[in-house]
C-alpha cells in the first residue's frame, strides 16, 4: 500500500516507521516547510492519506484528498464542530475518510467499557462523575477529541448529564467557571512529556470509582492509524473508528 503522510511531526515519524515495517510504501511527506507539495498529481501517487497535522490545517488537508480522490484516515483533532459538513461533503463526493479521535486498540476498548459503566451506574444516582484528561503542553485542542468521545459516551447512557463543559487548569478563568449539575465536568491538564491519561471519575460521599487509560508512548495511536488505512482500502463513505473496530459483533 502506498501511503501519503499529512503531518509529518512526531506522530507522523512514528507512523512512516510503523507503516514501512508493515511493508508499506511512504510515496509523500507534508510538513510545515514543502506545503507547496500539497497538489492532487502528488496525493494521487498514494493508495490512502493519513492526516496528523493541526485543527489550522486538517480541513485543507481533507478537502485536497476530496479533490484528489484518495481516501484519507483523520487523526488530528480540534475541529469537532465541521464534522458534520465534512460528512456530507464526503458522502455527497462518493469519497472515502475514516476519523477518529484516537486509534489506539486500548483506548476504543476503553470507549466501549466507558459506555457500558455509564449504563449501570444510571441505577447510583448518588454518584456524580466527571472525565480528567492529561497530555503534553504542546496539544493545541482542549479538551482532547479522545476526552470528548469520553464524554459523548457517557452522556449518551447516563441520564443525569445533558452535555461536557471544559476547564483547562491553569487558565486564569478556571477558578471562577461554573458547572451544572446536568454538565459533565472534563477537567484538562497540560504537562511535559505526557502521551495522554484520560480518567473517568465517579464520586460519591462513601467511595470513588476510577477508570483509568495511560498510553506509555504514541507507537498505540500510530498502529492504529496504520491499521485504519488499511482497512478503508476499497470502501466509499464517511466512517469512524468505531466501524473499523466494530465491537457490537
Amino acid at each position: 500500500m502506498k501511503i501519503a503522510l499529512l503531518g509529518y511531526g512526531k506522530m507522523g515519524k512514528i507512523i512512516e516507521k510503523i507503516a514501512l515495517d508493515r511493508k508499506h510504501e511512504i510515496v509523500l511527506k507534508i510538513g510545515s516547510i514543502n506545503l507547496h507539495d500539497l497538489t492532487a498529481e502528488n496525493l494521487q501517487q498514494a493508495d490512502v492519506a493519513i492526516e496528523f497535522s493541526t485543527p489550522s490545517t486538517v480541513l485543507n488537508n481533507i478537502e485536497a484528498c476530496f479533490k484528489a480522490g484518495v481516501p484519507i484516515v483523520v487523526g488530528t483533532t480540534g475541529w469537532h464542530h465541521e464534522i458534520a459538513q465534512i460528512k456530507e461533503q464526503c458522502e455527497y463526493g462518493k469519497n472515502s475518510l475514516l476519523y477518529g479521535t484516537n486509534f489506539s486498540v486500548g483506548v476504543n476498548i476503553f470507549f466501549q467499557v466507558n459506555k457500558i459503566l455509564a449504563k449501570l451506574m444510571n441505577s447510583h444516582p448518588y454518584y456524580d462523575v466527571q472525565v480528567e484528561e492529561i497530555h503534553h503542553t504542546q496539544k493545541l485542542d482542549s479538551p482532547s477529541g479522545t476526552a470528548i468521545t469520553i464524554a459523548e459516551g457517557i452522556i449518551n447512557n447516563l441520564d443525569a448529564k445533558a452535555g461536557w463543559v471544559n476547564i483547562l487548569t491553569g487558565d486564569n478563568t478556571a477558578d471562577d467557571a461554573n458547572v451544572a449539575s446536568d454538565q459533565l465536568l472534563i477537567e484538562s491538564h497540560r504537562i511535559n512529556s505526557v502521551p495522554g491519561t484520560h480518567t473517568v471519575i465517579y464520586d460519591s460521599e462513601v467511595d470513588t470509582i476510577e477508570f483509568k487509560h495511560t498510553a506509555h508512548n504514541r507507537n498505540g495511536f500510530a498502529l492504529g492509524a496504520v491499521l485504519a488505512a488499511e482497512w478503508i482500502q476499497g470502501k466509499k463513505g464517511f466512517f469512524s473508528v468505531e466501524d473499523m473496530f466494530d465491537f457490537n459483533k
